[in-house]
């Protein structure tokens, strides 16, 4: 779901082997686990908490919550490790990816897919059971955009790829939220919009640090085919609209004061510092600072979102 950062790690010899390769080289736990993305998976299950918190104002029913964040876990996990399966080959050519447990043959691409498969039936399954239909079926959205529409299609075919992945990035909290409400409403909406407008500048910004990565690849990223400038300049409107969502957050009584400033003020100086990209003379060095920035900034969101919810 939200394609952040991803994380990789190693294996550990003295850790019970899971699979073998011709290579003689063993897979572990920990490349089980790094399949998965944890780093996607933690702050897309930071989102799924303030998107459930948000719904509840301030009365949880804590098992709900449990069993809704297992699941939407659980499909993201499925969703990431299908992202590898699909990636295997492409991953080779690439610095930050070439050493990940599939490129170096250290788990056999079938025994991937068998693992995002289970993860994917158990779940959705827990989803449906103890979240509500409501909850699976964005479930089922978010996998479909990431796997089959994102990874398997766009993203190896348009610039597209960014703008139309974001969709998935931006279940995990509406999972959250209608797994309280029922439904899908203003507050759900404005959750899904922050996500979704948050995702393309970030991951932007990563491509323009790893652009030759990314040509050499052949993805066909937007850094990639219209060049750096160009990603500067469509970058804008989405950190822009991210301007009035506290607003009306706040306005429509989802949240409080201190979201409303402290929204304003993140998204203004994101926008600030996206705007100064024009006149940088490192694009590495810009890149780098915006994409960390764009990582506090959702971070920094979510919490106060949970912190600030209004209770009635």
């Amino acid at each position: 779901m939200a394609k952040n950062a991803n994380y990789h790690s190693g294996g550990d010899s003295a850790t019970m082997s899971l699979t073998s390769t011709s290579q003689g080289s063993s897979a572990t736990w920990r490349d089980f686990v790094a399949l998965a993305k944890p780093g996607i998976l933690r702050s897309n299950g930071i989102a799924v908490f303030a998107g459930f918190w948000l719904a509840s104002h301030w009365s949880i029913n804590y098992s709900t919550l449990l069993w809704t964040l297992l699941g939407s876990l659980l499909v993201m996990a499925s969703s990431c490790v299908f992202n590898n399966y699909l990636d295997r080959e492409m991953d080779t050519k690439m610095e930050r990816t070439k050493q990940r447990a599939l490129p170096t043959g250290k788990i056999s691409s079938a025994t991937v897919l068998a693992y995002g498969i289970i993860l994917g039936i158990v779940g959705l399954t827990t989803l449906f059971l103890f979240s509500g239909w409501l909850a699976g079926v964005c479930g089922i959205v978010g996998m479909v955009v990431y796997v089959l529409v994102y990874t398997m299609w766009l993203k190896r075919t348009s610039t597209w790829s960014t703008s139309v992945g974001a969709i998935s990035g931006a279940m995990p909290p509406v999972i959250g939220y209608v797994a309280v409400s029922g439904k899908i409403d203003l507050g759900a909406i404005l959750l899904f919009a922050m996500l979704f407008l948050w995702q393309p500048p970030h991951f932007w910004a990563l491509g323009i640090r790893r652009v030759e990565e990314y040509r050499a690849a052949g993805f066909p990223l937007l850094p990639v085919v219209k060049g750096i400038p160009r990603t500067k300049l469509q970058m804008l409107p989405y950190i822009a609209l991210l301007i009035p969502i506290p607003i009306l957050m706040y306005v429509y009584n989802y949240t409080g004061i201190w979201f409303l400033i402290i929204g304003e003020i993140l998204s203004v100086l994101w926008l600030v510092m996206a705007v100064k990209g024009f006149n940088s003379q490192d694009n590495d060095k810009w890149a780098k600072k915006v994409f960390l920035f764009s990582i506090n900034y959702l971070t920094i969101m979510l919490l106060v979102i949970v912190l600030d919810t209004t209770w009635l």
